[in-house]
Protein backbone atom coordinates (compact mmCIF):
# COMPACT_ATOMS: atom_id res chain seq x y z
CA UNK A 1 0.00 0.00 0.00
CA UNK A 2 1.23 3.67 -0.72
CA UNK A 3 2.00 5.02 2.68
CA UNK A 4 1.56 8.96 3.75
CA UNK A 5 5.27 10.37 5.14
CA UNK A 6 4.67 14.23 4.60
CA UNK A 7 2.11 16.39 4.07
CA UNK A 8 1.07 20.31 3.64
CA UNK A 9 -1.66 22.73 3.51
CA UNK A 10 -1.40 26.46 2.38
CA UNK A 11 -4.75 28.40 2.85
CA UNK A 12 -6.25 31.52 3.97
CA UNK A 13 -6.40 29.99 7.72
CA UNK A 14 -2.50 29.07 7.79
CA UNK A 15 0.84 28.60 5.79
CA UNK A 16 1.22 24.60 7.09
CA UNK A 17 -0.97 21.80 8.21
CA UNK A 18 -0.91 22.36 11.83
CA UNK A 19 -1.92 25.62 11.75
CA UNK A 20 -4.81 24.50 9.88
CA UNK A 21 -6.03 21.76 11.73
CA UNK A 22 -5.87 24.33 14.97
CA UNK A 23 -7.75 26.79 13.45
CA UNK A 24 -10.64 24.47 12.12
CA UNK A 25 -10.74 22.59 15.65
CA UNK A 26 -11.79 25.76 17.05
CA UNK A 27 -14.25 26.55 14.75
CA UNK A 28 -12.51 29.38 12.41
CA UNK A 29 -13.44 29.72 8.89
CA UNK A 30 -11.53 32.02 5.97
CA UNK A 31 -15.18 32.64 4.56
CA UNK A 32 -15.70 36.37 3.87
CA UNK A 33 -18.09 38.37 2.38
CA UNK A 34 -16.58 40.22 -0.90
CA UNK A 35 -19.39 43.02 -2.39
CA UNK A 36 -17.65 43.59 -5.80
CA UNK A 37 -13.87 42.21 -7.01
CA UNK A 38 -12.22 41.99 -10.33
CA UNK A 39 -14.77 43.58 -12.31
CA UNK A 40 -17.55 41.57 -10.66
CA UNK A 41 -20.84 43.11 -10.28
CA UNK A 42 -22.48 40.78 -7.73
CA UNK A 43 -21.55 40.00 -3.95
CA UNK A 44 -19.95 36.31 -2.94
CA UNK A 45 -18.12 34.87 -0.45
CA UNK A 46 -15.09 32.95 -0.53
CA UNK A 47 -11.73 32.05 0.73
CA UNK A 48 -9.26 34.10 -0.56
CA UNK A 49 -5.48 35.05 0.03
CA UNK A 50 -5.10 38.62 1.57
CA UNK A 51 -2.91 40.32 -0.42
CA UNK A 52 -0.41 40.26 1.75
CA UNK A 53 0.18 36.61 2.47
CA UNK A 54 -0.12 36.77 -1.66
CA UNK A 55 2.88 38.77 -1.88
CA UNK A 56 4.91 36.60 0.55
CA UNK A 57 4.03 33.85 -1.37
CA UNK A 58 4.60 34.93 -4.54
CA UNK A 59 7.73 33.75 -6.01
CA UNK A 60 10.11 35.79 -8.37
CA UNK A 61 9.84 34.24 -12.06
CA UNK A 62 6.38 32.42 -11.26
CA UNK A 63 2.85 32.55 -11.68
CA UNK A 64 0.92 32.63 -8.19
CA UNK A 65 -0.91 29.26 -8.88
CA UNK A 66 3.02 27.79 -9.83
CA UNK A 67 4.09 29.54 -6.52
CA UNK A 68 1.40 28.19 -3.99
CA UNK A 69 2.66 24.72 -5.42
CA UNK A 70 6.28 25.07 -5.37
CA UNK A 71 5.47 26.65 -1.75
CA UNK A 72 3.09 23.93 -0.39
CA UNK A 73 5.25 21.06 -1.67
CA UNK A 74 8.37 22.50 -0.17
CA UNK A 75 7.29 22.99 3.40
CA UNK A 76 6.81 18.95 2.70
CA UNK A 77 9.59 17.92 1.49
CA UNK A 78 10.67 19.38 4.30
CA UNK A 79 9.72 16.45 6.26
CA UNK A 80 10.91 13.73 4.55
CA UNK A 81 14.88 14.40 3.69
CA UNK A 82 16.79 12.12 1.34
CA UNK A 83 13.28 11.83 -0.09
CA UNK A 84 14.58 12.42 -4.29
CA UNK A 85 16.70 9.23 -3.46
CA UNK A 86 14.94 7.24 -5.38
CA UNK A 87 12.29 7.40 -8.50
CA UNK A 88 9.78 10.60 -7.92
CA UNK A 89 6.89 11.20 -9.33
CA UNK A 90 5.07 14.58 -9.90
CA UNK A 91 0.99 14.65 -9.86
CA UNK A 92 -0.27 18.03 -10.01
CA UNK A 93 -4.47 18.63 -9.57
CA UNK A 94 -6.72 21.39 -10.01
CA UNK A 95 -9.33 22.47 -12.17
CA UNK A 96 -7.99 25.74 -14.17
CA UNK A 97 -4.26 26.38 -12.81
CA UNK A 98 -2.82 29.44 -14.13
CA UNK A 99 -6.49 30.52 -16.04
CA UNK A 100 -6.90 33.89 -14.41
CA UNK A 101 -4.00 35.19 -16.28
CA UNK A 102 -6.01 34.55 -19.23
CA UNK A 103 -8.59 37.99 -19.26
CA UNK A 104 -8.69 38.53 -22.97
CA UNK A 105 -9.04 36.05 -25.78
CA UNK A 106 -5.51 37.96 -27.10
CA UNK A 107 -3.55 37.13 -23.99
CA UNK A 108 -0.80 35.06 -23.86
CA UNK A 109 -1.55 31.32 -23.62
CA UNK A 110 1.55 29.70 -22.52
CA UNK A 111 0.73 31.03 -18.89
CA UNK A 112 -2.78 28.84 -19.09
CA UNK A 113 -1.32 25.94 -19.82
CA UNK A 114 -1.16 23.63 -16.66
CA UNK A 115 0.94 21.25 -18.12
CA UNK A 116 3.70 23.87 -18.98
CA UNK A 117 3.24 24.82 -14.98
CA UNK A 118 3.99 21.94 -13.84
CA UNK A 119 6.90 21.59 -15.66
CA UNK A 120 8.42 24.78 -14.49
CA UNK A 121 7.12 23.34 -11.15
CA UNK A 122 9.18 20.08 -11.65
CA UNK A 123 12.18 22.36 -13.17
CA UNK A 124 11.57 24.35 -9.59
CA UNK A 125 12.18 21.18 -7.09
CA UNK A 126 14.71 19.79 -9.17
CA UNK A 127 12.48 16.84 -10.21
CA UNK A 128 13.64 14.97 -13.88
CA UNK A 129 10.56 13.10 -14.56
CA UNK A 130 7.68 13.96 -16.57
CA UNK A 131 4.92 16.01 -14.70
CA UNK A 132 1.83 14.55 -14.53
CA UNK A 133 -1.70 17.04 -14.36
CA UNK A 134 -5.19 15.68 -13.14
CA UNK A 135 -7.56 17.98 -14.54
CA UNK A 136 -11.12 15.92 -13.67
CA UNK A 137 -13.42 18.52 -12.15
CA UNK A 138 -13.90 18.87 -8.53
CA UNK A 139 -12.51 14.92 -8.16
CA UNK A 140 -9.06 16.01 -9.19
CA UNK A 141 -7.65 15.86 -5.89
CA UNK A 142 -8.54 12.44 -5.11
CA UNK A 143 -7.54 11.29 -8.97
CA UNK A 144 -4.71 12.44 -8.21
CA UNK A 145 -4.02 10.51 -5.82
CA UNK A 146 -5.64 7.42 -6.41
CA UNK A 147 -3.06 7.83 -10.01
CA UNK A 148 0.01 8.08 -7.55
CA UNK A 149 -1.29 4.82 -5.51
CA UNK A 150 -1.28 2.77 -8.75
CA UNK A 151 2.24 3.85 -10.13
CA UNK A 152 3.72 3.06 -6.93
CA UNK A 153 2.28 -0.07 -6.26
CA UNK A 154 3.05 -1.19 -10.01
CA UNK A 155 6.54 -0.22 -9.66
CA UNK A 156 7.11 2.79 -11.87
CA UNK A 157 8.53 4.92 -9.03
CA UNK A 158 9.73 4.96 -5.29
CA UNK A 159 8.07 8.36 -4.22
CA UNK A 160 5.21 10.60 -5.40
CA UNK A 161 4.47 14.08 -4.84
CA UNK A 162 0.88 15.26 -5.22
CA UNK A 163 -0.52 18.46 -4.94
CA UNK A 164 -3.60 19.94 -5.49
CA UNK A 165 -4.17 23.95 -5.64
CA UNK A 166 -6.49 25.91 -6.94
CA UNK A 167 -6.67 29.88 -7.15
CA UNK A 168 -9.84 31.57 -7.27
CA UNK A 169 -10.18 34.36 -10.58
CA UNK A 170 -12.86 36.58 -12.35
CA UNK A 171 -12.96 33.62 -14.79
CA UNK A 172 -13.89 31.04 -12.17
CA UNK A 173 -16.46 32.91 -9.73
CA UNK A 174 -18.08 34.20 -12.55
CA UNK A 175 -18.75 30.50 -14.00
CA UNK A 176 -20.21 29.62 -10.68
CA UNK A 177 -22.27 32.72 -10.66
CA UNK A 178 -23.60 31.91 -14.09
CA UNK A 179 -24.70 28.34 -12.75
CA UNK A 180 -26.46 30.20 -9.87
CA UNK A 181 -24.31 27.65 -7.66
CA UNK A 182 -23.24 29.98 -5.72
CA UNK A 183 -24.32 31.56 -1.78
CA UNK A 184 -23.95 35.65 -1.25
CA UNK A 185 -23.73 34.05 2.68
CA UNK A 186 -21.61 31.09 4.08
CA UNK A 187 -22.43 27.62 3.12
CA UNK A 188 -24.53 25.21 4.92
CA UNK A 189 -23.53 21.95 4.09
CA UNK A 190 -26.68 19.27 4.21
CA UNK A 191 -28.67 21.70 6.05
CA UNK A 192 -32.46 22.43 5.51
CA UNK A 193 -31.07 26.15 4.80
CA UNK A 194 -28.30 25.54 2.35
CA UNK A 195 -28.88 28.10 -0.04
CA UNK A 196 -25.33 26.80 -2.48
CA UNK A 197 -21.32 27.02 -2.11
CA UNK A 198 -18.57 29.27 -1.71
CA UNK A 199 -15.79 28.78 -3.40
CA UNK A 200 -11.87 28.79 -2.32
CA UNK A 201 -8.38 28.83 -2.78
CA UNK A 202 -5.47 26.76 -1.70
CA UNK A 203 -2.70 24.21 -1.90
CA UNK A 204 -2.42 21.04 0.26
CA UNK A 205 0.19 18.55 -0.74
CA UNK A 206 0.83 14.76 0.52
CA UNK A 207 3.97 12.76 -0.46
CA UNK A 208 3.52 9.17 -0.89
CA UNK A 209 6.40 6.41 -0.78
CA UNK A 210 5.79 2.51 -1.52
CA UNK A 211 8.77 1.99 1.06
CA UNK A 212 7.08 1.80 4.57
CA UNK A 213 8.21 1.23 8.23
CA UNK A 214 7.48 -2.31 8.83
CA UNK A 215 7.37 -1.22 12.67
CA UNK A 216 5.36 2.32 13.22
CA UNK A 217 1.68 2.25 11.94
CA UNK A 218 1.59 4.84 9.36
CA UNK A 219 -1.68 6.55 7.30
CA UNK A 220 -1.85 4.32 4.14
CA UNK A 221 -4.23 4.16 1.38
CA UNK A 222 -5.94 1.07 1.51
CA UNK A 223 -7.82 1.03 -1.65
CA UNK A 224 -9.90 2.87 -4.23
CA UNK A 225 -12.94 3.77 -6.84
CA UNK A 226 -13.42 6.03 -8.85
CA UNK A 227 -17.65 6.02 -10.65
CA UNK A 228 -18.96 7.71 -13.54
CA UNK A 229 -22.49 8.50 -13.16
CA UNK A 230 -23.10 8.58 -17.11
CA UNK A 231 -26.16 10.75 -16.59
CA UNK A 232 -25.40 13.99 -16.54
CA UNK A 233 -21.96 16.50 -17.34
CA UNK A 234 -23.21 19.25 -14.71
CA UNK A 235 -26.05 17.23 -11.99
CA UNK A 236 -25.71 14.51 -10.36
CA UNK A 237 -27.13 11.00 -10.41
CA UNK A 238 -30.16 11.56 -7.81
CA UNK A 239 -30.01 8.29 -6.43
CA UNK A 240 -25.90 8.89 -6.51
CA UNK A 241 -25.85 5.77 -8.11
CA UNK A 242 -21.86 6.37 -9.39
CA UNK A 243 -21.40 7.72 -5.52
CA UNK A 244 -23.19 4.12 -4.36
CA UNK A 245 -20.69 2.28 -6.34
CA UNK A 246 -17.38 3.85 -5.00
CA UNK A 247 -18.82 3.22 -1.53
CA UNK A 248 -19.49 -0.55 -2.01
CA UNK A 249 -16.14 -0.89 -3.31
CA UNK A 250 -14.36 0.39 -0.73
CA UNK A 251 -16.11 -1.12 2.16
CA UNK A 252 -16.03 -4.73 -0.04
CA UNK A 253 -14.57 -7.05 2.63
CA UNK A 254 -14.40 -4.84 6.13
CA UNK A 255 -16.92 -4.09 8.55
CA UNK A 256 -18.35 -0.74 8.41
CA UNK A 257 -18.03 -0.70 11.94
CA UNK A 258 -14.35 0.11 11.76
CA UNK A 259 -14.93 3.28 9.80
CA UNK A 260 -14.85 6.31 12.04
CA UNK A 261 -15.79 8.57 9.27
CA UNK A 262 -17.40 9.24 5.90
CA UNK A 263 -15.31 12.94 4.83
CA UNK A 264 -18.31 13.81 2.49
CA UNK A 265 -17.88 16.19 -0.68
CA UNK A 266 -20.92 18.43 1.27
CA UNK A 267 -20.82 21.30 -1.55
CA UNK A 268 -23.99 22.76 -0.15
CA UNK A 269 -25.30 22.77 -3.17
CA UNK A 270 -29.07 21.26 -3.20
CA UNK A 271 -28.59 18.28 -5.79
CA UNK A 272 -25.12 17.50 -4.43
CA UNK A 273 -25.78 16.88 -0.94
CA UNK A 274 -29.29 15.36 -1.85
CA UNK A 275 -27.06 12.81 -3.60
CA UNK A 276 -24.65 12.11 -1.38
CA UNK A 277 -27.05 11.47 1.20
CA UNK A 278 -29.33 8.81 -0.88
CA UNK A 279 -25.67 7.15 -1.48
CA UNK A 280 -24.77 6.13 2.11
CA UNK A 281 -28.17 5.23 2.80
CA UNK A 282 -28.32 2.83 -0.21
CA UNK A 283 -24.99 1.85 1.11
CA UNK A 284 -26.14 1.16 4.37
CA UNK A 285 -23.73 3.43 6.13
CA UNK A 286 -26.48 5.97 7.45
CA UNK A 287 -25.18 5.65 11.08
CA UNK A 288 -21.66 6.04 10.52
CA UNK A 289 -20.08 9.25 11.54
CA UNK A 290 -20.01 11.83 8.40
CA UNK A 291 -18.43 15.39 8.17
CA UNK A 292 -18.11 18.23 5.97
CA UNK A 293 -15.53 20.85 5.47
CA UNK A 294 -16.32 23.04 2.94
CA UNK A 295 -17.81 25.80 5.85
CA UNK A 296 -14.17 26.74 6.64
CA UNK A 297 -12.58 26.64 3.52
CA UNK A 298 -14.81 26.68 1.00
CA UNK A 299 -14.75 24.30 -2.30
CA UNK A 300 -11.53 24.56 -3.46
CA UNK A 301 -11.73 22.16 -6.40
CA UNK A 302 -8.58 20.61 -7.73
CA UNK A 303 -7.05 21.31 -3.32
CA UNK A 304 -10.39 19.99 -2.13
CA UNK A 305 -9.72 16.21 -2.36
CA UNK A 306 -6.22 16.08 -0.89
CA UNK A 307 -6.82 19.57 1.78
CA UNK A 308 -9.70 17.39 2.92
CA UNK A 309 -8.25 13.91 3.35
CA UNK A 310 -5.44 15.48 5.12
CA UNK A 311 -7.71 17.28 7.84
CA UNK A 312 -9.09 14.20 8.37
CA UNK A 313 -6.07 11.70 9.22
CA UNK A 314 -4.94 14.54 11.39
CA UNK A 315 -7.87 15.26 13.06
CA UNK A 316 -8.19 11.17 13.68
CA UNK A 317 -4.62 11.15 14.89
CA UNK A 318 -5.81 13.41 17.98
CA UNK A 319 -8.91 10.99 18.32
CA UNK A 320 -11.31 13.35 16.25
CA UNK A 321 -14.33 13.89 14.05
CA UNK A 322 -14.11 17.41 13.06
CA UNK A 323 -17.75 19.66 13.07
CA UNK A 324 -19.39 20.17 10.03
CA UNK A 325 -19.36 24.18 10.32
CA UNK A 326 -22.67 25.69 8.77
CA UNK A 327 -24.35 22.56 9.98
CA UNK A 328 -27.35 23.22 12.16
CA UNK A 329 -30.82 21.07 10.93
CA UNK A 330 -30.92 17.85 8.03
CA UNK A 331 -31.85 19.06 4.99
CA UNK A 332 -31.84 15.93 3.10
CA UNK A 333 -34.39 13.27 2.14
CA UNK A 334 -31.63 10.38 3.61
CA UNK A 335 -30.37 9.69 7.33
CA UNK A 336 -26.79 11.04 7.35
CA UNK A 337 -25.08 10.86 10.68
CA UNK A 338 -23.49 14.29 10.50
CA UNK A 339 -23.31 16.96 13.33
CA UNK A 340 -22.36 20.50 13.64
CA UNK A 341 -19.99 19.65 16.89
CA UNK A 342 -16.89 17.73 17.46
CA UNK A 343 -16.65 13.78 18.14
CA UNK A 344 -14.08 11.64 20.00
CA UNK A 345 -13.47 8.39 18.15
CA UNK A 346 -10.40 5.93 18.64
CA UNK A 347 -10.86 4.92 15.00
CA UNK A 348 -8.45 5.09 12.38
CA UNK A 349 -9.83 4.33 9.08
CA UNK A 350 -11.91 6.53 7.15
CA UNK A 351 -13.70 6.85 4.16
CA UNK A 352 -13.25 10.08 1.48
CA UNK A 353 -15.79 10.66 -1.14
CA UNK A 354 -16.02 13.31 -3.87
CA UNK A 355 -18.35 13.93 -6.79
CA UNK A 356 -17.84 16.76 -9.99
CA UNK A 357 -19.26 17.79 -12.89
CA UNK A 358 -18.39 15.43 -16.15
CA UNK A 359 -20.14 12.42 -13.78
CA UNK A 360 -17.32 11.72 -12.06
CA UNK A 361 -17.45 10.37 -8.24
CA UNK A 362 -14.11 8.75 -6.03
CA UNK A 363 -13.65 7.70 -2.63
CA UNK A 364 -10.30 6.19 -0.98
CA UNK A 365 -9.89 4.06 1.85
CA UNK A 366 -7.23 5.09 4.62
CA UNK A 367 -6.25 3.69 7.58
CA UNK A 368 -3.51 3.65 10.09
CA UNK A 369 -1.43 0.61 10.41
CA UNK A 370 1.40 -1.00 10.60
CA UNK A 371 2.65 -1.29 6.92
CA UNK A 372 3.02 -4.92 5.53
CA UNK A 373 5.91 -5.72 3.29
CA UNK A 374 5.82 -3.39 0.06
CA UNK A 375 3.52 -4.84 -2.21
CA UNK A 376 3.72 -5.01 -6.30
CA UNK A 377 0.37 -3.95 -8.31
CA UNK A 378 -0.52 -6.72 -10.60
CA UNK A 379 -1.22 -4.65 -14.38
CA UNK A 380 -2.45 -6.41 -17.09
CA UNK A 381 -1.44 -6.42 -20.43
CA UNK A 382 -3.55 -4.44 -23.48
CA UNK A 383 -4.56 -5.75 -26.27
CA UNK A 384 -5.34 -2.78 -29.03
CA UNK A 385 -8.48 -4.24 -30.53
CA UNK A 386 -9.43 -0.35 -32.60
CA UNK A 387 -7.39 2.54 -33.10
CA UNK A 388 -8.73 5.76 -34.72
CA UNK A 389 -6.91 8.80 -35.60
CA UNK A 390 -8.59 12.13 -36.69
CA UNK A 391 -6.68 15.00 -38.34
CA UNK A 392 -8.36 18.11 -40.64
CA UNK A 393 -7.28 15.91 -43.78
CA UNK A 394 -7.55 12.20 -42.92
CA UNK A 395 -9.20 9.72 -40.54
CA UNK A 396 -7.59 6.48 -40.41
CA UNK A 397 -9.46 3.96 -38.59
CA UNK A 398 -7.85 0.17 -37.80
CA UNK A 399 -4.85 0.92 -40.90
CA UNK A 400 -7.19 2.22 -43.14
CA UNK A 401 -7.20 5.81 -44.72
CA UNK A 402 -10.84 7.91 -45.39
CA UNK A 403 -9.13 11.00 -46.76
CA UNK A 404 -11.97 14.08 -45.84
CA UNK A 405 -11.91 18.08 -47.63
CA UNK A 406 -11.00 20.21 -44.60
CA UNK A 407 -14.07 22.09 -44.34
CA UNK A 408 -12.41 24.58 -41.41
CA UNK A 409 -15.05 24.66 -38.39
CA UNK A 410 -17.89 22.53 -40.24
CA UNK A 411 -15.12 19.57 -40.25
CA UNK A 412 -16.05 17.59 -37.12
CA UNK A 413 -19.58 18.44 -37.56
CA UNK A 414 -19.28 16.78 -41.43
CA UNK A 415 -17.94 13.88 -39.83
CA UNK A 416 -20.44 13.76 -37.50
CA UNK A 417 -23.27 13.95 -40.23
CA UNK A 418 -21.30 10.94 -41.76
CA UNK A 419 -20.24 8.63 -39.37
CA UNK A 420 -22.46 9.05 -36.35
CA UNK A 421 -25.49 11.01 -37.01
CA UNK A 422 -28.15 10.31 -34.22
CA UNK A 423 -27.02 12.01 -30.96
CA UNK A 424 -28.16 15.81 -31.69
CA UNK A 425 -26.60 17.08 -28.36
CA UNK A 426 -23.10 16.94 -30.29
CA UNK A 427 -24.07 19.97 -31.75
CA UNK A 428 -24.46 21.64 -27.93
CA UNK A 429 -20.70 20.90 -27.00
CA UNK A 430 -17.48 22.45 -27.55
CA UNK A 431 -14.94 21.64 -30.28
CA UNK A 432 -12.14 19.60 -27.71
CA UNK A 433 -15.45 17.16 -26.68
CA UNK A 434 -17.06 17.44 -30.23
CA UNK A 435 -13.31 15.86 -31.49
CA UNK A 436 -13.31 13.39 -28.86
CA UNK A 437 -17.04 12.09 -28.82
CA UNK A 438 -16.92 11.52 -32.52
CA UNK A 439 -13.20 9.36 -32.50
CA UNK A 440 -15.14 7.12 -29.50
CA UNK A 441 -18.16 6.91 -31.34
CA UNK A 442 -16.22 5.86 -34.35
CA UNK A 443 -14.27 3.28 -32.73
CA UNK A 444 -17.21 1.98 -30.42
CA UNK A 445 -19.50 1.58 -34.02
CA UNK A 446 -16.12 -0.97 -35.09
CA UNK A 447 -17.07 -2.96 -31.94
CA UNK A 448 -19.65 -5.98 -32.44
CA UNK A 449 -21.67 -6.06 -29.59
CA UNK A 450 -20.21 -8.19 -27.60
CA UNK A 451 -16.90 -6.25 -27.27
CA UNK A 452 -18.43 -3.24 -25.14
CA UNK A 453 -19.09 -2.92 -21.17
CA UNK A 454 -20.34 -0.66 -19.57
CA UNK A 455 -17.51 -0.83 -16.83
CA UNK A 456 -15.04 0.46 -19.24
CA UNK A 457 -12.93 2.93 -18.37
CA UNK A 458 -11.71 6.04 -20.36
CA UNK A 459 -9.04 7.93 -20.14
CA UNK A 460 -7.44 10.81 -22.42
CA UNK A 461 -4.54 13.43 -22.49
CA UNK A 462 -3.38 16.00 -24.03
CA UNK A 463 -1.08 19.61 -23.90
CA UNK A 464 -3.15 22.37 -23.59
CA UNK A 465 -6.07 21.62 -21.69
CA UNK A 466 -9.08 22.94 -22.65
CA UNK A 467 -7.74 26.45 -24.03
CA UNK A 468 -10.04 27.27 -26.99
CA UNK A 469 -12.75 26.90 -24.56
CA UNK A 470 -11.41 29.24 -22.04
CA UNK A 471 -10.88 31.79 -24.83
CA UNK A 472 -14.29 31.55 -26.30
CA UNK A 473 -15.45 31.89 -22.38
CA UNK A 474 -13.74 35.12 -21.93
CA UNK A 475 -15.14 36.57 -24.65
CA UNK A 476 -18.95 35.76 -23.41
CA UNK A 477 -17.96 37.52 -19.80
CA UNK A 478 -18.08 41.27 -20.96
CA UNK A 479 -18.23 43.95 -18.68
CA UNK A 480 -20.28 46.31 -16.63
CA UNK A 481 -23.80 46.29 -18.29
CA UNK A 482 -22.47 43.27 -20.84
CA UNK A 483 -21.72 41.48 -18.04
CA UNK A 484 -23.27 37.99 -19.35
CA UNK A 485 -20.80 35.21 -18.83
CA UNK A 486 -21.86 31.95 -20.61
CA UNK A 487 -22.94 29.18 -18.41
CA UNK A 488 -23.21 26.84 -21.30
CA UNK A 489 -19.77 27.56 -22.09
CA UNK A 490 -17.95 27.47 -18.73
CA UNK A 491 -18.69 23.66 -17.72
CA UNK A 492 -16.88 23.19 -21.18
CA UNK A 493 -14.05 24.86 -19.48
CA UNK A 494 -13.51 21.76 -17.41
CA UNK A 495 -11.61 19.57 -19.98
CA UNK A 496 -12.73 16.41 -18.90
CA UNK A 497 -16.37 17.04 -19.73
CA UNK A 498 -15.28 15.09 -23.00
CA UNK A 499 -15.09 12.06 -21.07
CA UNK A 500 -18.48 12.78 -18.92
CA UNK A 501 -20.21 13.11 -22.56
CA UNK A 502 -18.47 9.78 -23.71
CA UNK A 503 -19.77 7.72 -20.77
CA UNK A 504 -23.40 9.32 -21.09
CA UNK A 505 -23.76 8.50 -24.50
CA UNK A 506 -22.28 4.97 -24.16
CA UNK A 507 -23.80 4.56 -20.83
CA UNK A 508 -20.05 3.73 -19.36
CA UNK A 509 -19.73 3.25 -15.63
CA UNK A 510 -16.44 2.79 -15.27
CA UNK A 511 -13.90 5.37 -14.49
CA UNK A 512 -12.87 8.91 -16.09
CA UNK A 513 -10.30 10.77 -16.03
CA UNK A 514 -8.49 13.38 -17.95
CA UNK A 515 -4.30 14.19 -17.83
CA UNK A 516 -2.96 17.42 -19.03
CA UNK A 517 0.70 16.96 -19.72
CA UNK A 518 3.78 19.24 -20.83
CA UNK A 519 3.99 17.29 -24.12
CA UNK A 520 3.10 14.11 -25.75
CA UNK A 521 4.53 11.02 -24.28
CA UNK A 522 3.49 8.19 -25.40
CA UNK A 523 5.44 6.03 -23.24
CA UNK A 524 4.02 7.90 -20.36
CA UNK A 525 0.65 7.39 -21.41
CA UNK A 526 1.03 3.87 -21.66
CA UNK A 527 2.43 3.46 -18.29
CA UNK A 528 -0.58 5.26 -16.71
CA UNK A 529 -3.16 3.85 -18.54
CA UNK A 530 -1.85 0.21 -18.17
CA UNK A 531 -1.98 1.06 -14.08
CA UNK A 532 -5.78 1.52 -14.69
CA UNK A 533 -5.51 -2.19 -15.24
CA UNK A 534 -5.40 -3.60 -11.93
CA UNK A 535 -8.74 -2.48 -11.03
CA UNK A 536 -10.05 -6.11 -12.25
CA UNK A 537 -14.07 -5.24 -12.51
CA UNK A 538 -13.48 -3.46 -15.74
CA UNK A 539 -12.42 -5.01 -18.50
CA UNK A 540 -11.50 -2.58 -21.07
CA UNK A 541 -9.98 1.16 -21.44
CA UNK A 542 -11.09 4.09 -24.09
CA UNK A 543 -7.79 6.14 -24.09
CA UNK A 544 -5.84 8.61 -26.18
CA UNK A 545 -4.59 11.95 -27.18
CA UNK A 546 -7.36 14.32 -27.92
CA UNK A 547 -6.42 17.80 -28.68
CA UNK A 548 -8.03 21.02 -30.07
CA UNK A 549 -6.47 23.89 -31.17
CA UNK A 550 -8.33 25.30 -33.89
CA UNK A 551 -10.53 24.43 -37.49
CA UNK A 552 -7.05 23.71 -38.93
CA UNK A 553 -5.29 22.28 -36.35
CA UNK A 554 -6.54 19.31 -33.99
CA UNK A 555 -6.16 15.77 -33.36
CA UNK A 556 -7.64 12.85 -31.83
CA UNK A 557 -5.41 9.62 -31.73
CA UNK A 558 -7.53 7.17 -29.22
CA UNK A 559 -8.22 3.65 -28.83
CA UNK A 560 -9.95 0.44 -26.94
CA UNK A 561 -7.69 -1.83 -25.33
CA UNK A 562 -9.14 -5.01 -23.96
CA UNK A 563 -7.74 -6.67 -20.84
CA UNK A 564 -5.38 -9.42 -20.82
Amino acid sequence: MATIIADNIISPLGLTTGENLRAVMSGQSSLCRYEATDGLPFPYTASRFSDTTRRSLTIAGYTFWESLVINSIRRALGQCQGLMNGTTALILSTTKANVGMLKSPDDEPFVTSPGQSALRVAQALGLDTMPIVVSNACISGVSAMITADRLLKSGDYDNAIVCGAEELSRFIISGFHSLMALSEDECRPFDIERLGLNLGEAAATVILTRHGSPIAPQWQIMDWAVSNDSYHISSPSPRGDGTLRVLDRLTRGIDINDVAVINLHGTATMYNDQMESKAIERANMSDVPANALKGYFGHTMGAAGILETILTYRALDEGLILATRGFSEIGVSAKVNISPETRMTDKKTFVKIISGFGGGNAGIRITKTTVPAEQQLTCNSLSITHRVTITPHRLWLDGIDYPMANNGSSTLTDIYKKYVGDYPKFYKMDSLSKLGFVAARILTNAESDNDASTTRDIALFNKKSSLMTDIEYIASVGHGRDFYPSPSIFVYTLPNIVTGEIAINHKYCGETVFYVLPDRDDELINRLVRSMTADKNHSSILAGWVEYESPDQFVADMFIAQKQ
